[in-house]
C-alpha cells in the first residue's frame, strides 16, 4: 500500500479581498497555515454546468502542464443568483444546478445537485476529509453514490461499471494482459462520470502525474463509503460536469478537452498487422510483405493498410536491437521503391515508431550530448533505462527522449518527417506509456514553446510533471511533422498509451496487447464502450487476440463478426508461443474452411463504412461516440440501470440505428439480448439476419446466432435508414492519385426497416453526412443527405435531399433504396424522382433506385 501522510487543513477564510458576501460566482478561501506553503482553494462557475475547483500551495503547485487548456467563463445569458446564509457557507443556482460551499468546519465542502432534487446530490464532498494534503501529492474525497454506475478513466479492465473497484492512474506496457483483472492498461485519463437515471456528473483532474481512484472499493465505520482520487504529486485542479444524461456529459468534456479528431476515411477499411512479416530476413520481409498485399487480392478480402511493425528498425548486425528512424536494408533494400510497390497494391503503411533508444542506436551519442534524454540526479548522467530490445521480453539498456528537451522533440519530429518524406503514410506511436522506475528523473523542460510555472522554475522531476506528459508531446511532435510534411492531407497518428490530451494529436487508438480467448473477447466491448465516454472514439482491439494461441476457426470468425462493428477494425499480432524472435500471425484464409465466411464478413464492413463514417463526423463535431452502452438515448428504460447490461460486455449500440450482440462461448446458437425501449411511441426493431424477424421494444429476446449461419445478433432500430457503399475499397473522392487502380465511390445506397405493418402519420427521417475522405480540418467540407420515408401496407412512400452549399458533392448521383428481407413492398417516391425496380439481391430483399 502507498505511504500515507494525509492530513486535513483547517481554519479556512475567505482570501485577501474576497468577501463571502459578494455576488461573485466564485470563492477563494486560504487555510489558516500562515507559512508560505499555506493553501488555496477556489472555486469558479465556468458554465451553467462546469465548475472548477483548485486546492494547491507552493508546495503543492498546480499541474504545470495541464492535459485540458483552462476553460473561460462564459456565463452570459445564465441565470446566476448568490447568496450567504453565513459567514462560512455560500449558495448559487446556476441555471438548473444548485451549489453549495461550506468551510465551516475543517475541509471545504462542495455539493451540487439539481435545483428540483436539492435534497439529493449528485455530487457531495466527504465531510471532514473532502481537501486532504498526502505527502508530496493531494487528495479529493467524495461520498459514494451507492447502487448507481460509474464509467470512464478511459481504459480499464472489465467490465464497463467501475463502482466498488479501485484503480491505479498511470500506464504501462501490459503485454498480454487479463482484461478482468490487469491494472493500470495503457491510459491515464483520471475523468470518473457518475450517471443515474435522474442526471450525471462528472470529475476530471488534469494533471499528468501518477496517482489512485478509490471507487467505493473502501469505505469504514467512521467515514462511511466514499470515493477517493489520491495524486502523487502537486496541487489539484478539478473540472465538475453535470448533465441530465451522458450525451451531455460527454458533449461537456469535449468542450474542456477537445472534440475527437477527424479520421482519414480510408482507415475504417481493414487493417492488416503481424510482427512476424516484418522480422523475417528469408524471404526478406519487403518480399513476404508484398506477397501478403497480392495474397489479399487472390482471396478477394479488402485490405487498406498494412500496420508494419518494428522490424522494419531491427539492425542487420549484432547487437540486432531496434533502431527507431533506420531501416533494416537487408530485410528492406530500397524502402522508398518497395513504398510505391506497396501503394500500387492498395494499401497504405502505417510505420511503428517508438520513443525510446537503445545505446547502440548509430545516434544515441549524438543525442546524448545534445540532452534529449531525462537526467538521473544520481549520477548527473543522461537516466539509462531497461528498454525491449528485439523478441518477448528480450531487452537492452538505452534512453527514453525526453519530449520536453528541444533536441529530443526536435530530433523525433525530423525522423517522422523523414519517414512520411520516404512515402510513409501514417505513425504508429508505440510503446509510449513512459515506465519509468524513478519519480526523481529530471526533465529539461527547454521545450521552446512549453510553459514554466513561477512555482516549477527549480523543480524538473517527471514525478511532479507526470510521465504521460510526455505522451502528449510524443503524439504532439509526429502530428506536427506529417501536417508539416503534407499540410494538404488529414494526418493520422495511431497511439497504444493516451491522456486526454494525447487526443489533440492522436486520431485513433486501441486497447493494446490483448489476449486470444472467449474471455478477452467478451471485455473488450467493455473496454471500448469506457473509451468511448473518455473521448477515445477510433478505437478497437486487435482482432483474435494480439498474444496466447491461434484462434480456433470458430473463436476467429466470432471475433471478425463482432470486430467489424466497431469503429477501428484491425487484425495484429506476435504469438510468441513459438519461442522465436520471429512469432506466428493470424491471416484471414488461416482456416480454409471459414475463408469465406471472413471474406463475406469483411465485405460487410467495406459495405457499411459510410454509415460508419457518418457516425466518426458525428464525434468529430458533436463528441457522440460510434459504440455506446445500451441505456444511452434510453435513460429511462429502468432495465439499462440493471446487470448485465451495466457490465457492457455483451452488447452495445453502434451508431444510431444498429444493436450488437455479441457470442462469448463456443458452440452458441443463440443469445438472449436487450431492446430498450426510449418511449412509449417506440416501434421496436428487425433482426437483419436470418430469420428477419420483428420485436417489440422493451424487452429480452432470443436471437439465432449460428456461428456459420446467421452469424452474431445484429439488429436494426424500426424507422432506421443506414447508408451502404459498395463492398470492397474504393477511392476517397479528395485522393488526388490512384495508383491501386481504386473504384471510385460512385455507389450509394440505404438500408430501410419500415415497421411490418403501416406508419399512419408518421414519418421516419435520417441525415448522413460525407466528405472528400482525406482533406485537413481547416480545409474540408462537410456535405449532409437527409433520407424520408413512411409506410402502407403496400407502400413505402420515401423523400431524398442533399445539403451540399459546403462545396462537396459525392461521386454518386443516384440512390438504391433496400428493403428489409421479406418485404414485399414498392418504394415510391413522392418527390418526384423516378423510381427503378431493381428486383432482388442475393439476400431476398428488393431494391428500388432513385434518380
Amino acid at each position: 500500500m502507498p505511504q500515507q501522510q494525509e492530513r486535513v487543513l483547517s481554519g479556512w477564510a475567505a482570501a485577501g479581498a474576497q468577501a463571502v458576501s459578494n455576488s461573485e460566482p466564485r470563492l477563494v478561501l486560504a487555510s489558516g497555515d500562515d507559512s508560505e506553503n499555506a493553501f488555496q482553494f477556489s472555486f469558479e462557475i465556468l458554465r451553467r454546468n462546469v465548475f472548477r475547483t483548485r486546492f494547491a500551495s507552493k508546495s503543492h503547485p498546480l499541474p504545470p502542464h495541464p492535459s485540458a487548456r483552462p476553460m473561460r467563463a462564459e456565463l452570459d445569458g445564465v441565470n446566476l443568483t448568490v447568496s450567504s446564509p453565513s459567514q462560512t457557507i455560500k449558495e448559487i443556482e446556476v441555471g438548473d444546478v444548485s451549489l453549495r460551499l461550506d468551510w465551516t468546519e475543517s475541509s471545504p465542502l462542495l455539493s451540487v445537485a439539481f435545483s428540483e432534487s436539492k435534497e439529493s446530490p449528485l455530487l457531495q464532498d466527504l465531510p471532514f476529509r473532502g481537501y486532504a494534503v498526502d505527502g508530496h501529492g493531494v487528495a479529493h474525497y467524495t461520498r459514494y453514490n451507492r447502487g448507481t454506475l460509474h464509467v470512464g478513466l478511459g481504459e480499464k479492465a472489465a467490465p464497463m461499471d467501475l463502482s466498488g473497484r479501485k484503480f491505479e492512474m498511470s500506464a504501462t506496457d501490459s503485454f498480454g494482459y487479463d482484461i478482468y483483472r490487469t491494472d493500470p492498461l495503457y491510459k491515464n485519463i483520471p475523468l470518473l462520470i457518475n450517471a443515474t437515471p435522474s442526471g450525471c456528473v462528472a470529475t476530471f483532474s488534469t494533471n499528468h502525474t501518477r496517482g489512485l481512484y478509490s471507487i467505493g472499493s473502501e469505505m469504514d465505520g467512521m467515514w462511511g463509503r466514499y470515493k477517493v482520487f489520491r495524486q502523487d504529486y502537486g496541487g489539484l485542479e478539478e473540472y465538475t460536469m453535470v448533465g441530465r444524461t451522458l450525451k451531455d456529459i460527454v458533449r461537456t468534456y469535449a468542450e474542456l478537452v477537445g472534440f475527437p479528431l477527424l479520421v482519414p476515411r480510408w482507415a475504417f477499411g481493414y487493417l492488416s498487422g503481424g510482427m512476424k512479416y516484418s522480422m523475417l530476413d528469408d524471404p526478406p520481409a519487403s518480399e513476404a510483405l508484398l506477397e501478403l498485399a497480392r495474397k489479399m487480392k487472390e482471396y478477394d478480402i479488402p485490405c487498406s493498410a498494412y500496420q508494419m511493425s518494428s522490424g522494419y528498425t531491427v539492425a542487420e548486425e549484432p547487437p540486432k536491437t531496434r533502431n527507431v528512424f533506420t531501416w533494416n536494408r537487408h530485410r528492406f533494400a530500397d524502402p522508398e521503391g518497395w513504398i510505391k510497390e506497396y501503394h500500387k497494391l492498395g494499401m497504405r503503411l502505417i510505420a511503428n515508431v517508438k520513443p525510446y533508444v537503445l545505446g547502440s542506436h548509430p545516434e544515441y551519442e549524438k543525442l546524448k550530448a545534445a540532452g534529449a534524454f531525462f537526467t538521473d540526479p544520481n549520477t548527473k548522467q543522461p537516466a539509462i533505462a531497461r528498454l525491449w530490445s528485439a523478441g518477448g521480453g528480450e531487452s537492452g539498456e538505452g534512453g527514453h527522449i525526453d519530449f520536453t528537451s528541444e533536441a529530443g522533440f526536435k530530433w523525433w519530429y525530423n525522423g517522422v518527417k523523414k519517414l512520411r518524406e520516404e512515402g510513409i503514410d501514417c505513425i504508429w506511436n508505440d510503446n509510449n506509456e513512459y515506465v519509468i522506475t524513478d519519480d526523481d528523473w529530471e526533465c529539461a523542460l527547454n521545450l521552446p514553446f512549453l510553459e514554466i510555472p513561477k512555482e516549477l522554475e527549480g523543480r524538473p522531476q517527471i514525478g511532479i510533471w507526470g510521465r504521460n506528459l510526455h505522451t502528449e508531446l510524443h503524439g504532439q511532435a509526429s502530428h506536427d511533422a506529417l501536417v508539416d510534411s503534407d499540410p494538404e492531407s488529414r494526418p493520422f497518428v495511431l497511439t497504444r498509451s493516451a491522456t486526454a490530451s494525447t487526443m489533440r494529436y492522436a486520431c485513433s487508438s486501441w486497447s493494446g496487447d490483448n489476449t486470444t480467448s472467449w474471455e478477452s473477447m467478451k471485455g473488450s466491448t467493455a473496454l471500448g464502450l469506457n473509451a468511448g465516454v473518455s473521448l477515445l472514439h477510433c478505437y478497437g482491439h486487435d482482432i483474435g487476440g494480439f498474444e496466447g494461441p491461434q484462434p480456433s476457426p470458430e473463436l476467429l470468425l466470432r471475433w471478425v463478426q463482432l470486430g467489424i462493428y466497431s469503429p477501428r477494425f484491425a487484425i495484429n499480432c506476435f504469438k510468441t508461443f513459438t519461442e522465436n524472435n520471429v512469432g506466428d500471425v493470424i491471416e484471414p484464409w488461416m482456416h480454409p474452411s471459414i475463408t469465406y465466411l471472413i471474406r463475406k464478413t469483411i465485405k460487410r464492413r467495406y459495405a457499411l463504412i459510410p454509415y460508419i463514417y457518418s457516425s466518426m463526423i458525428d464525434s468529430h463535431r458533436e463528441a457522440i461516440p460510434p459504440q455506446r452502452w445500451m441505456g444511452w438515448g434510453h435513460e429511462s428504460d429502468p432495465e439499462v440501470w440493471k446487470k448485465p447490461l451495466t457490465d457492457g460486455e455483451t452488447q452495445y449500440w453502434f451508431g444510431d440505428s444498429i444493436i450488437i450482440g455479441g457470442v462469448f462461448e463456443p458452440g452458441a446458437t443463440q443469445v438472449k439480448i436487450y431492446l430498450p425501449k426510449g418511449s412509449d411511441d417506440d416501434e421496436g426493431y428487425v433482426n437483419m439476419n436470418a430469420p428477419y424477424q420483428y420485436f417489440k421494444a422493451g424487452q429480452w429476446v432470443t436471437v439465432d446466432t449460428e456461428w456459420h449461419g446467421a452469424g452474431i445478433a445484429v439488429i436494426a432500430k424500426i424507422g432506421a435508414a443506414i447508408p451502404i457503399g459498395r463492398d470492397v475499397q474504393v477511392l476517397s473522392p479528395g485522393e488526388k492519385e490512384n495508383v491501386a487502380n481504386l473504384p471510385l465511390d460512385d455507389y450509394r445506397a440505404v438500408e430501410i426497416f419500415p415497421p411490418e405493418k403501416a406508419s399512419g402519420d408518421r414519418w421516419y427521417e435520417t441525415t448522413w453526412h460525407e466528405d472528400d475522405g482525406v482533406s485537413p480540418v481547416a480545409k474540408n467540407q462537410i456535405s449532409s443527405y437527409t433520407f424520408t420515408y413512411s409506410s402502407t401496407v403496400d407502400l413505402v412512400n420515401v423523400k431524398f435531399s442533399r445539403d451540399e452549399s459546403s462545396g462537396f458533392r459525392t461521386p454518386w448521383k443516384t440512390l438504391v433504396v433496400t428493403l428489409p428481407s421479406g418485404d414485399v413492398r414498392v418504394v415510391q417516391s413522392v418527390d418526384g424522382r423516378t423510381v427503378s425496380d431493381l428486383g432482388r439481391d442475393e439476400q431476398g430483399r428488393r431494391k428500388f433506385q432513385l434518380s
